[in-house]
């Protein structure tokens, strides 16, 4: 009796586990190097806080709409990075037309033309997405279809400010 307890019990095991909530492991961020509009290669950091990938002309188009009109540094600023999709662009047009005016953007533009970045994140090219990070993990993802709503989630966004610099402590009260 005890032998077939134990293996009805065995198979029932699969299945209450898979009424439990389940926690996701999130995605890990490979190191990966693109360059920029300019040809200025790009790292990935741990640090960044948002990837934004745009895999079509009308993603792209949501993002420049969202920030057109913030200051040079603004993505910086907040620890976001900005991936362009353009494997699908004919090398040639994508060298002598795209690229020359992607650099009137005031933000870095980094150009995964050899499908690195994108593909292993993109599934629906019409919108733009957002990665959430922390320590190179997605934690979160966003998809967004509106130029406005992605300004929205970019404006919550706070600067992060540069560790690099120490203020000089207050002096203490005697």
């Amino acid at each position: 009796m005890k032998p077939l307890f134990l293996a009805l019990s065995l198979l029932l095991i699969p299945a209450v586990q898979a009424d439990q909530p389940t926690t996701q492991t999130a995605d890990h961020i490979e190191p990966w190097t693109l360059s920029d509009q300019f040809d200025e290669p790009y790292t990935f950091d741990p640090d960044e806080r948002v990837m934004l990938i745009a895999a079509s002309k009308g993603a792209a188009g949501l993002v420049n709409d969202a920030i057109k009109d913030q200051p040079e540094g603004w993505l910086a600023q907040r620890k976001v990075v900005y991936v362009a999709d353009i494997t699908h662009v004919p090398r040639l047009i994508a060298n002598r037309m795209m690229v020359p005016s992607m650099r009137s953007a005031p933000y870095r533009i980094l150009l995964d033309r050899e499908d690195q970045v994108a593909s292993r994140y993109v599934e629906e090219r019409s919108e733009v997405l957002w990665l959430e990070l922390e320590d190179s993990r997605i934690v979160e993802r966003q998809r967004f279809d509106s130029a406005a709503a992605l300004r929205l989630a970019l404006e919550a966004l706070d600067p992060v400010k540069d560790t690099n610099t120490t203020a000089d402590p207050e002096p203490a009260d005697q």
